[in-house]
């Protein structure tokens, strides 16, 4: 049952980071929604704030990765489809309000040193997102370079997608970059 609390304390605190930030999430909200008693923070988290938010980052950053690792790679294009399927109810969250844990903790404020290492771990996280999904559009055809060029383009789509769609409330943004990725591919990388 503890490594249930811990796991549930975990996962609240990826959607706090989604709704609000590094900044805005608070221990109240945490134990709120994860059930878990104010005693567990400290218990399952010694490093505090930090080490909970460093470990719900790379967790979320682990699960993403593996998504990614499951795509189908028949072709690039197909690829592309189901990579931007995969991401389209992510994006639209956003257009809510939500956004991306791995991206919060890119943002952080506070001391330096927990900054640079919450910005490790989301370097880690973006750098596992584009090594599976370039490894996959190496199964789908690409050379490597190609396919960590095309990775990196779609993994800042999604990125880029998200902060868009939060400001204007709308996926319209991630609409109009879906349509042109997909001609990217269909241009660039499509019947090789």
């Amino acid at each position: 049952m503890a490594g249930d609390t811990r796991d549930r304390m975990i996962d609240a605190t990826v959607e706090a980071l989604r709704r609000r930030g590094v900044a805005g999430m608070s221990f109240t909200e945490v134990l709120r929604d994860s059930g878990a008693a104010r005693g567990a923070i400290y218990h399952h988290f010694p490093g505090g704030k930090g080490q909970l938010v460093a470990e719900a980052a790379s967790r979320n950053g682990r699960d993403v990765r593996a998504n990614l690792a499951a795509l189908p790679a028949d072709d690039p294009l197909a690829l592309v489809e189901s990579f931007l399927a995969l991401i389209r109810p992510v994006v639209e969250c956003s257009a809510t309000g939500s956004g991306c844990a791995v991206a919060a903790v890119t943002i952080a404020s506070g001391e330096p040193a927990e900054n640079a290492s919450l910005r490790e771990v989301a370097a880690t996280a973006f750098a596992s997102w584009t090594d599976a999904l370039a490894a996959r559009l190496r199964v789908s055809g690409l050379a490597p370079d190609a396919a960590t060029d095309l990775a990196t383009t779609l993994l800042a789509l999604l990125e880029g997608a998200q902060v868009l769609c939060r400001a204007e409330g709308s996926v319209a943004p991630f609409d109009r970059m879906t349509r042109t990725a997909l001609d990217l591919t269909r241009t660039r990388y499509a019947a090789r």
